[in-house]
């Protein structure tokens, strides 16, 4: 087989640019000679994290559609005539054998131009509702690798492949405790707690964590709490939070980003997380007891769909932002002290895992390949 070329195109937020480098690198380890592309869109985060994972992008002018009348809106049909144009221009001239899609609006227009040009695409669906960019490119897609079950409503059912959502590989491998404690001076006689709040962070779980911090060290816990990178400078003052007793240990270290996700994972004890789909399924593969608070703030309310696919099998606890007021201290109390839920919740969780889902997708991307 000649030497194959891949355009990947996903951003925006973590959630599709890390799924976008899992296929990348494993394509990567099977064909150690092929080139790759990414396209995402300007001024966003792809532009800083995919170079730093080793591959070169290109930028298109494009962004979604708010909910209120904005600039932004006003000039979306300009952007999105100026994305197409580029992503012809970019796909003539890279000549990809396969174009792949982890979702964003730099997505739609990068596999929109691809099926035009009759060039393979793979679209990967992360969410269990998918976004309007993936349910509009489904008819002309060649492949639509998914994560969850009964999407027949979304897609044509004979392009849809279960897969699960890629997942990078140090968290397949489990990390040491011990180590994972030293990493981030843990004391290891202390339950820790991880919050999670996405890449960018989340308002109302930041929140949250500052209302109830005195209420959750009184749980005689330690926190590591990553508040985003938007949050930090009005958060990072509780760093300063007296130590464990006997100076072992920091009680409450925040954060803006975690680089060692897999140390982090393996000191966890419980984890407080937003539901996107990527943190969904990382959070199956390391099997944490975890307190889902979806996000309600995104397309089709589908932090809470992948939430409750979850809980609805016993796999995590699911509480509305609309309900912590009332339900949050009784059943984080409930859960830290109950070593036999935290044990329930793990091995449910544990079962919905795909630990294949990256090795899966690149052999339907690999059949593909003309």
């Amino acid at each position: 087989m000649k030497n194959p070329r891949f355009i990947i195109s996903g951003g925006g937020t973590g959630g599709h640019i890390y799924p976008a480098v899992a296929i990348a690198n494993e394509l990567k380890s099977r064909f150690p000679e092929a080139e790759f592309l990414f396209v995402g869109a300007k001024d966003k985060m792809e532009m800083q994290k995919v170079p730093h994972a080793g591959y070169a992008i290109k930028g298109l002018w494009i962004s979604g559609i708010q909910r209120k009348i904005t600039f932004d809106n006003v000039m979306f049909p300009l952007k999105l005539a100026s994305s197409m144009w580029n992503s012809f221009k970019i796909i003539k001239s890279f000549k990809p054998d396969v174009v792949i899609g982890t979702g964003g609006f730099a997505s739609g227009a990068v596999l929109k131009a691809a099926s035009m040009l009759n060039i393979p695409t793979v679209i990967q669906e992360q969410n269990s509702y998918p976004g309007i960019t993936n349910k509009l490119l489904a008819k002309r897609a060649n492949k639509i690798c998914v994560a969850y079950e009964n999407l027949e409503r979304f897609f044509p059912k004979d392009k849809m492949i279960l897969t699960g959502n890629p997942v990078r590989q140090d968290l397949i491998e489990a990390a040491d405790k011990s180590e994972a404690i030293a990493y981030f001076n843990l004391d290891a006689n202390k339950k820790t707690l991880l919050v999670l709040g996405g890449s960018l962070g989340a308002r109302r779980i930041n929140q949250l964590i500052e209302k109830e911090l005195d209420f959750l060290l009184s749980q005689n816990i330690q926190i590591i709490w990553q508040c985003g990178k938007l949050y930090l400078n009005e958060y990072k003052k509780y760093n300063d939070k007296s130590p464990s007793v006997g100076g072992v240990g920091e009680a409450v270290q925040v954060v803006a980003f975690i680089d060692r996700m897999d140390l982090v994972y393996a000191a966890a004890d419980v984890v407080i997380s937003r539901s996107g789909a990527s943190s969904v399924s990382e959070l199956c593969i390391v099997g944490k007891p975890t307190i889902f608070i979806p996000s309600p703030n995104v397309a089709e309310d589908h932090q809470t769909k992948n939430a409750k696919a979850i809980s609805d099998k016993n796999g995590a606890i699911l509480i509305k932002e609309s309900e912590l007021e009332t339900q949050f201290e009784t059943i984080f109390s409930d859960l830290i002290s109950n070593e036999s839920k935290k044990s329930e919740l793990s091995q449910n969780i544990k079962k919905l895992a795909k630990p294949n889902a990256t090795k899966d997708i690149v052999e339907e991307i690999i059949k593909l390949i003309k």
